[in-house]
């Protein structure tokens, strides 16, 4: 979000005219911004021959972003059938979409190979089941490094206690399952876990994956995960991408001579390429003074956006209906029946009921993560491209909460006195 002569802007659409055209509560999408971050991590490994960025979908699923980054040259990163078959109808050649379930079952996984879509497995049961099932086709293995990275606990996967992966100590047993069923193992896999604080630790996990490879000789990629951390505060900690890619970047291809094939260098970032082009834009129902605090309460609640009462995840907040108003001190809380807060005490621009309010980082895992707690709708999404806005999911309605609902005859009757 851009203040450009008194008005806060999105992708140079002016928020509040997004508000006026769509309602709120809405997710807006700068589709620019995520160009951007597409460019930036392909110009950072540019010095690799063969690199290859999966979107990780997860991030946000809608078929106007799966289809944007497929007309940048990404591919897919999928986690759930759903994902995948999303990932087809945008457009993607099933060679270009890797399915990394976990704990899923057999036949979710026949289901992705006769797609024709890259296997990514990370247990050992399931391993031996598809090398019985599936001679001839092609797999990738998740291998766990035990490397503990990540901003919080529910988003570090990499680590000895996670359910992500075949451990790296159990590498031997994989390579007895491989030549007893004559496997072909096409990749590598491991992904430590999101908001990476430290690229070192990230480079440990590296080092661990690379001399594991020298022992699979069949390979045509590594695929590093992601995790890289978007700073959500002014002057806050992120990744350093460039330096990330020089430096991997040489270490990649040195293995890569010590191997004697060149490999192709995977990455599957979700958050970096996504987040920074949502804004979430909310309407402040009431301003209500107790003797401790001053609320802001909007329009919304962690039924839309729950990363701040699940991560305890910061999302910075504006009042883009008064930029020059007094600062105030308010806690921003939402209309869900339980504690649903937004920010704590936040500083802003004098907040009055009716006004808009605006929070950042709101383009990954936000609407992927909304429900319908408390009956409530689930917002709209519009997506602002080559400067103008446009609607790409419309609000639910109270015909898509009763869509699934299956009615009782027998409990349809009159009421009894």
């Amino acid at each position: 979000m851009q203040f450009v002569h008194n008005r806060y802007q999105i992708g140079g659409v002016d928020a509040l005219r997004i508000v006026e055209q769509y309602g709120a509560p809405v997710y807006v999408y700068d589709a620019d911004r995520m160009k951007r971050q597409y460019a930036r991590i392909k110009d950072a490994f540019s010095g690799v021959p063969r690199l290859r960025i999966n979107y990780a979908c997860k991030a946000l699923t809608n078929l106007n972003v799966l289809r944007l980054f497929r007309q940048l040259g990404s591919g897919l990163d999928t986690v759930s059938m759903q994902e995948l078959d999303l990932g087809l109808m945008a457009g993607f050649d099933p060679h270009d979409i890797l399915f990394t379930p976990n704990c899923v079952s057999l036949e979710e996984v026949n289901e992705a190979v006769s797609k024709g879509v890259r296997i990514n497995i990370d247990n050992i049961s399931i391993l031996e089941q598809f090398g019985d099932q599936h001679r001839g086709v092609p797999v990738c293995i998740r291998l766990n490094p035990h490397i503990m990275a990540g901003g919080n606990s529910k988003i570090s996967v990499g680590h000895i206690d996670s359910k992500f992966g075949i451990s790296i100590h159990q590498v031997p047993h994989v390579l007895k399952v491989i030549s007893a069923l004559d496997l072909k193992v096409e990749g590598l896999h491991m992904h430590t876990g999101s908001d990476i604080l430290d690229a070192q630790v990230f480079l440990q996990g590296v080092e661990i994956l690379l001399r594991a490879a020298a022992d699979f000789p069949d390979l045509d990629y590594l695929d590093f995960g992601s995790g890289f951390k978007v700073p959500y505060k002014e002057g806050g900690i992120a990744t350093d991408i460039e330096d990330l890619g020089e430096r991997l970047s040489t270490r990649f291809n040195e293995f890569c001579a010590e191997y004697g094939r060149e490999l192709e260098l995977m990455f599957e970032p979700g958050k970096f390429l996504v987040s920074e082009a949502g804004t979430f834009l909310v309407r402040t129902n009431v301003v209500k003074t107790t003797p401790a605090t001053v609320f802001a309460g909007v329009d919304s609640g962690l039924n839309h956006l729950i990363r701040p009462m699940f991560y305890d995840a910061y999302h910075h907040i504006t009042n883009v209906s008064n930029p020059r108003g007094k600062p105030r001190i308010y806690t921003v809380v939402g209309y869900i029946c339980e504690t649903d807060t937004f920010g704590i005490n936040r500083q802003l621009n004098e907040v009055r009921e009716g006004d808009i309010l605006a929070m950042d980082n709101a383009g990954a895992y936000c609407y992927m993560m909304a429900s319908n707690y408390n009956s409530r709708y689930r917002p709209a999404e519009v997506m602002v491209i080559d400067g103008e806005a446009h609607l790409i999911r419309r609000r639910e309605t109270m015909e898509d909460l009763l869509g699934t609902q299956v009615e009782l005859p027998q409990l349809k009757g009159a009421v009894e006195a």
